[in-house]
Formats: C-alpha cells, structure tokens, sequence
C-alpha cells in the first residue's frame, strides 16, 4: 500500500509539473506575440497546448495561436489553430478570414474562397472588403462565377469600385459572355472614364466589332469583285453598285466604332490601321 501512494505522489507532481510549464510557455509566448517574434510565439503556443493539463486557458488563445502561426508562415499550424477557434466560437468571422488568407497563400483557392464565405457569413463589419477579397482568389482560381458574384457585390458595396466591375467584367470574359463583358466595362467606363484598365479593355471590345464589319464589308466586295472576273457581272451593273453600297454601310459603321475606340485608347494602334483601311474603301 505504501509504494502505490508513493507512485500516486509521484504522478500528481508530473502532472503539476507539466501544467505549470505549460503556463509558464504561454505567458512566454504571450510576451513574444507583443513583440512580434511570431515564430516563437507559436513554438512556445503549440508545445504548451500539448501539455496543458489542468491549466485554465481562454478559448481565444487558438486564435492567437493560429495567428502567430500565420505570421510566420506555417500555414498548416494556422488552419489547425484557426479550425479551433472557429469550434470553439471565438473570433470566428476573422478566424475564417485568415483561414481563407492562408489557403490563398497554399494556392488552394477553391479552400479560400470557401473560407472567405464563411467570414462574409459571419461578419459584422468589412463586408465590402471580404467580398472583394474572396473575389480575388477566385479571380486566381478561375472560378469564374464565383468571382462574378463576389466583384459584382464588392462594386455594390462601394468598395474599389473601379477594379471590381473591371475583375468581374474580365470574369464575365472568362465565361464568354461576351455581351455582359462589353456591357460592364460600359457601365464601368461611364462612371469612372478615367480609368485606364478599363477604358483600353473597352476600346479593344470596339475595335474587335469594328475589325468584323471591316471583313463583312471586305467579304461582299470580294465576292462581287470575284463575278466581275468570272464575267458575269460589270462593274457599272445596278447589282454591282447595290454590293459596294451595303459594303459601304459595314464600312460606316465600323468607321463610327472605332471613333468611339480611338477616344478611349489613341495608343491602341489597330484602331488606326483600320480607319485607314476602313476610309481607303469609301
């Protein structure tokens, strides 16, 4: 009986030995968090939650934990610890957050623009920013109608507005929707029309339209040209002149895109090329 109370006493000192270095750690880690030295911050964190024993810790402690992981950059430590902040109901909307930075960071964006949904979920303030954030990494992803939405909200909300109709217009793209694409950099051109990004985007639109109804036009003078040798038709026919007139119209109209093309990008030099081919014709 004497020698299982001494091993009994030996195991409640072990025990208390262990939780007290555990707190020990974590006041040190505490003090290495204030002074930015994340990496001890986090081997002091980890190594104490190991053997925590009895010690009494706030559930808010995984968040600072999955944080100073985050900060030097042990990515798979933070989602572990930010995993447990979130089931433990602290800080939850900003532990989803920097969940999704960290998968951003892995590039599995698919797992961050999950995780930033979660945040924007959850959150009760910098929704704007969330939305266009969470947009991004699935720009970066290219989940496309993921990004569509998330931008679309962001431009809602305000926030950078100018790139987010601009990303959620290049997404559109990426979907080939081309007519929303033409439609949201328009709309985006007319509210802010200084914006390079979008303004040249926009003249490149114009000058694919213009450059179709240049070959439209080009197409219905060759063909009429192509009876002309063959002999079946002169050139000072009724039909002969009635093809060059509904060229010209293609002409035309090319010519009056690619006016509005030029005013929003004169560097773009397709835009002249074209004029000048579109004029030689007229």
């Amino acid at each position: 009986m004497k020698k299982v109370l001494l091993l009994v006493t030996a195991v409640f000192v072990t025990v208390f030995s262990f939780a007290q270095d555990a707190a020990d750690k974590i006041n040190q880690a505490n003090e290495a968090l204030k002074a930015q030295d994340y990496v001890k911050a986090f081997s002091l964190y980890d190594d104490a939650m190991k053997n925590i024993g009895d010690v009494q810790v706030d559930a808010s402690i995984n968040f600072n934990i999955g944080f100073a992981a985050f900060k030097s950059d042990n990515l798979e430590g933070a989602i572990k610890y930010f995993d447990k902040a979130i089931e433990a109901g602290t800080n939850v909307s900003k532990s989803h957050e920097y969940k999704a930075l960290a998968y951003n960071e892995k590039k599995d964006y698919a797992n961050a623009v999950a995780s930033f949904e979660q945040a924007i979920a959850t959150a009760t303030e910098d929704i704007d920013e969330l939305n266009y954030n969470a947009g991004i990494a699935a720009f970066r992803g290219k989940l496309n109608e993921k990004a569509v939405g998330l931008f679309g909200k962001a431009y809602e909300l305000g926030y950078k507005a100018e790139s987010s109709i601009f990303y959620k217009a290049v997404a559109l793209k990426g979907l080939n929707k081309d007519d929303e694409y033409k439609a949201a950099l328009e709309e985006g051109n007319a509210k802010f029309p200084d914006d390079d990004k979008i303004s040249k985007a926009l003249a490149a639109v114009y000058v694919s339209e213009a450059n179709a109804l240049y070959k439209d036009g080009a197409a219905i003078i060759s063909a009429a040209n192509e009876k002309v040798n063959a002999g079946t038709l002169k050139t000072d026919d009724a039909a002969y002149t009635a093809q060059v007139e509904k060229a010209n119209v293609e002409f035309k109209a090319a010519i009056e895109i690619l006016e509005k093309a030029k005013a929003l990008d004169a560097t773009n030099k397709n835009v002249q090329t074209l004029l000048d081919a579109c004029k030689a014709v007229l």
